[in-house]
C-alpha cells in the first residue's frame, strides 16, 4: 500500500530505532550488563522499555524483578558499555535516514528530534552518527516532566521549531512514541523496528511502513 502524506511544515524524528539502529544494540548491552553483574534478565523486559525514558524504564525493571533489584547498578554498567559503543561509532544509521534528511533540507523543511534519551547522550549519538547537523532543534527525555506516551516531548520539539504541532509530521518506531505524537495532534507515520504496532495503534489508523524510503517517496 502506497503511503500518502500531506506535505508538512516540519518533520520531527524519534531517534532510537528510527534514525539509529540502536534498540537492538541497547537490548544486547542490557543483557550483557546484567550478566556481568550476575543479575536476572529477560529480553521481554527490555522490549517493554523501548521508547520510554530511563525513569520509566527503571520502573519496568523493578516491576519485573522486584523492588530490591539493583537497577541503579544495572543502569550504570549499561551506561559504561553503551557510551563505549557510541564513541566507537558502532551504532548504525537506519536505511534511507540520510537520504530523507538531505531531501528535507533540499525542500527547506526543518527537522527536529524528539527522543526519550537524555540530551548529552542524544547529542553524542547524533554527533558520532554524523546526523546532528540536519536538525534545527532537539527535545530530550531529561527536558520534560512526562515521557512518551505523553505528548509533552513532541509539543516541546514543535515549539522549538516555532511550528504548530498539527503542521508537523512525526516519524516513530515505538508504540509509546506513536501515542505521544498522536496525542500532540501531529500527522504520524510508524516505521516499526523491534516492536510491531499493537492493537491500539492499529485502531488509531496510523500508517506503518517498512522503511524510511516509503516516507521519502511519499513526501516527493
Amino acid at each position: 500500500m502506497q503511503l500518502h502524506l500531506t506535505r508538512p511544515d516540519a518533520v520531527i524524528f524519534d531517534m532510537d530505532g528510527l534514525l539509529l539502529d540502536s534498540e537492538r544494540v541497547a537490548l544486547r548491552l542490557f543483557a550483557e550488563a546484567a550478566h556481568s553483574l550476575d543479575l536476572k534478565w529477560d529480553e521481554a523486559v527490555g522490549l517493554k522499555m523501548v521508547g520510554l525514558n530511563s525513569r520509566d524504564s527503571d520502573g519496568i525493571v523493578l516491576e519485573a524483578f522486584g523492588a530490591d533489584y539493583p537497577v541503579a547498578a544495572l543502569r550504570e554498567r549499561f551506561g559504561e558499555l553503551y557510551e563505549t559503543t557510541i564513541v566507537a561509532g558502532d551504532i548504525p544509521v537506519k536505511p534511507f535516514a540520510r537520504d530523507l534528511l538531505m531531501h528535507l533540507e533540499a525542500l527547506r523543511i526543518p527537522c527536529a528530534v524528539a527522543t526519550s534519551t537524555r540530551r548529552t547522550r542524544a547529542e553524542a549519538k547524533l554527533h558520532h552518527a554524523h546526523l546532528i547537523q540536519h536538525f534545527k532543534a532537539l527535545a530530550c527525555g531529561d527536558e520534560v516532566l512526562r515521557g512518551k506516551p505523553h505528548p509533552e516531548i513532541y509539543e516541546l520539539a514543535a515549539s522549538r521549531l516555532g511550528i504548530e504541532p498539527s503542521r508537523c509530521l512525526a516519524l516513530e518506531d515505538s508504540n509509546a512514541g506513536v501515542r505521544s505524537a498522536v496525542s500532540a495532534n501531529m500527522q504520524v507515520v510508524m516505521v516499526p523496528d523491534v516492536l510491531k504496532p499493537d492493537a491500539g495503534i492499529r485502531m488509531l489508523g496510523v500508517p506503518a511502513v517498512s522503511s524510511l524510503k516509503d516516507v521519502l517517496v511519499a513526501i516527493g
